[in-house]
């Protein structure tokens, strides 16, 4: 079940070229955050691999009402940089939609969080994702998190301040811009999620167990392709 680095490695060398526009003026602390404890919420589960969810959280809407809150500081306050998309998670998928979780971790240490606090600029956030789906993926937390990074340096992104202006905004729209910015992609392979009031919160890329780009199922694909969208700039 647990994945060696080594075996993405030949489908990952074909992604397209890193691109860092999403963590606007974020820099990578030179000291390595404290390691949070996590308190197992549910019990574990494992299942055939059928592949990997990339869940990406659109930061504007995220930080819309918590810009104050001191348990999300570094990702709101603005004074650790501004955030488009950040990483929420790296989730493993079992056959037939069943969730691979909270296999046994052992603690991650500080410096297996600090490269990564510019994708996921939280270090809670980072070690509860680890001990719930890395733990199934690979045996030390380090490799889970350059996995991501991986991933995330392959992603280019089209110009969402630009979409968030366009009138009637829709998902199939925003899943076509996404796909026309990096190839390999196709609108199918690109899962959304909308707030209750129809603003986007997350983006859900699917991939399959080679981590190429894989079509999304109806859990993961979200919204109908008509479905209007509104995008929160935040800025």
């Amino acid at each position: 079940m647990r994945l060696r680095a080594a075996a993405a490695a030949p489908a990952l060398l074909l992604a397209p070229l890193p691109a860092y526009a999403q963590a606007y003026q974020c820099r990578v602390p030179e000291a390595a955050p404290p390691v949070p404890p996590v308190t197992r919420g549910e019990p574990e589960r494992r299942a055939p691999l059928a592949g990997y969810t990339l869940a990406l959280s659109w930061s504007p809407e995220f930080c819309r009402f918590r810009a104050n809150a001191p348990e999300h500081v570094r990702q709101c306050s603005g004074r650790n940089g501004r955030f488009g998309f950040i990483v929420h998670g790296l989730w493993p998928e079992g056959e037939g939609g069943r969730r691979i979780q909270w296999c046994n971790a052992r603690q991650p240490a500080p410096n297996d969080l600090r490269p990564n606090l510019c994708l996921t600029p939280s270090a809670p956030l980072l070690v509860h994702e680890w001990a719930k789906h890395g733990s199934c993926m690979a045996q030390r937390p380090a490799t889970y998190f350059r996995i991501e990074r991986i991933l995330w340096n392959s992603l280019r992104w089209p110009d969402f301040d630009r979409l968030s202006r366009r009138q009637g905004l829709t998902a199939g729209a925003i899943r076509a811009a996404f796909a026309e910015a990096n190839p390999y992609w196709e609108p199918e392979h690109v899962g959304l999620v909308l707030n209750p009031r129809g603003w986007l919160q997350e983006m859900r890329l699917c991939y399959g167990k080679d981590f190429m780009p894989a079509d999304c199922d109806r859990r993961r694909y979200g919204p109908a392709d008509e479905a209007p969208v509104k995008i929160w700039r935040g800025l």
